[in-house]
């Protein structure tokens, strides 16, 4: 038995078997490539589902962990530290919203923007509970923001439910208007689908979710978890239309790699009050330094601007096989987050083909591959994941994967 097959024996032995994974072991990283035990390199166009923002082991983000790690790492919430402060400030100065609570997740984070509806419900809008979401939304994992979510198969295994979500289309505001009562309190969505296909909405659907919010008197609740801190051309996606939410729900990009969830709210929102809500390894001092480093740098290099422009030379490329490849129906996406749908239901195979060719991508669906790469990219790796998934294709239109 080899050593990379030990590894995956091992796992299989000792793991949960809840995820679905490729027979891949990976070692170390740089950049937006990854080596394999038997050192096979891949363009990493997964980067951590989003998360490895500045790509594998970027000197700011390692700096920030030796030098915080030798200095303070955890305290717990009882007393101040600095680098939470520091964090906390950016973040409010950067996005326009007042308050922030951090976490270790982005399932987290959504949990604290279903708390702040629950209490300003109550307190505000004569006990109202209601929160609205989407069809194909995806939310997290936890019980709350399971139910949130828009995918029966990642719900039915945990029933009941919690009560008080109602379901409605994506990009369909008439249904929303339709749905809300005097029991409702928000509106929760992501203003880009990412699990969900990468779903992108008409350009006046969020503005008009914000205008209807108003007049309504409810919350618009925005999860931002994959779609915020640089990934779409902007620091956060709301901010393509115009709008702010009341409050939204941060993570991944932000901790580059490391694990940091926050969620932020408006003052006239901000409810949650002393023993209402709590972490213990949130908001740690190495995790808020690390994300200081890395809010720091994408705004300090414009990286959102590059990614604007990355993504424009991404998306002629896509339509360039979707002109060759009559198998891709359709290009979504923007910025550095992208799908192809294909017409007929092989995705996953497809995701096992790249790989093999020396590309990470996922399945979204089963007729939709992903491509997520770090935000530092460059054209030229672009190139590259374009030039496998060409061949791959090809193979697939003639016959399948050989």
């Amino acid at each position: 038995m080899t050593e990379r097959e030990n590894w995956i024996e091992l796992e299989k032995q000792y793991f949960l078997p809840t995820s679905k994974r490729l027979p891949i072991t990976l070692v170390r990283g740089e950049g937006t490539r990854v080596w394999d035990l038997d050192g096979r390199e891949y363009l990493d166009f997964v980067a951590g589902i989003a998360a490895v923002s500045l790509g594998h082991c970027h000197p700011e983000v390692v700096g920030a962990i030796e030098r915080q790690s030798r200095e303070l790492m955890h305290t717990s919430n009882y007393y101040y530290t600095i680098p939470q402060v520091k964090l906390a400030k950016l973040l409010c100065d950067s996005s326009g919203l007042d308050k922030v609570f951090f976490c270790n997740s982005g399932a987290e984070a959504v949990e604290g923007l279903l708390k702040i509806a629950r209490k300003w419900g109550k307190e505000k809008r004569d006990g109202a509970f209601e929160i609205i979401v989407a069809e194909d939304a995806f939310h997290g994992r936890t019980l709350a923001t399971v139910t949130a979510a828009g995918n029966e198969k990642y719900r039915a295994p945990f029933t009941p439910l919690v009560e008080g979500f109602v379901r409605v289309p994506f990009n369909d505001v008439p249904a929303i208007k339709k749905a809300t009562t005097g029991k409702t309190a928000a509106v929760l969505l992501e203003p880009l689908q990412g699990e969900g296909g990468v779903n992108v909405p008409d350009d006046d659907y969020l503005p008009q979710v914000r205008a209807w919010c108003d007049e309504a008197g409810i919350l618009l609740l925005l999860d931002e978890v994959q779609t915020g801190v640089g990934r779409t051309g902007k620091l956060f996606a709301h901010q393509h239309y115009g709008i702010e939410p009341d409050a939204m729900a941060i993570a991944k990009a932000l901790g580059g790699g490391f694990p940091i969830g926050a969620f932020l709210a408006k003052d006239h929102c901000a409810v949650l009050g002393p023993g209402e809500h709590g972490t213990t390894f949130g908001g740690n001092a190495l995790a808020c330094e690390v994300g200081h480093t890395v809010l720091k740098y994408m705004l300090g290099h414009d990286l959102p601007g590059q990614v604007a422009k990355k993504g424009e030379y991404f998306e002629r490329k896509l339509h360039s096989l979707a002109d060759r490849h009559p198998m891709v129906t359709e290009v979504r996406g923007k910025g550095l987050i992208w799908a192809l749908e294909l017409d007929r239901p092989v995705a996953e195979e497809m995701m096992g083909a790249c790989s093999e060719e020396g590309l990470l991508v996922n399945n979204v669906k089963p007729t939709a591959l992903r491509f997520i790469p770090p935000l530092t990219v460059s054209e030229e790796e672009i190139d590259g994941a374009i030039e496998i998934v060409d061949r791959v294709l090809a193979r697939f239109e003639a016959g399948g994967p050989k």
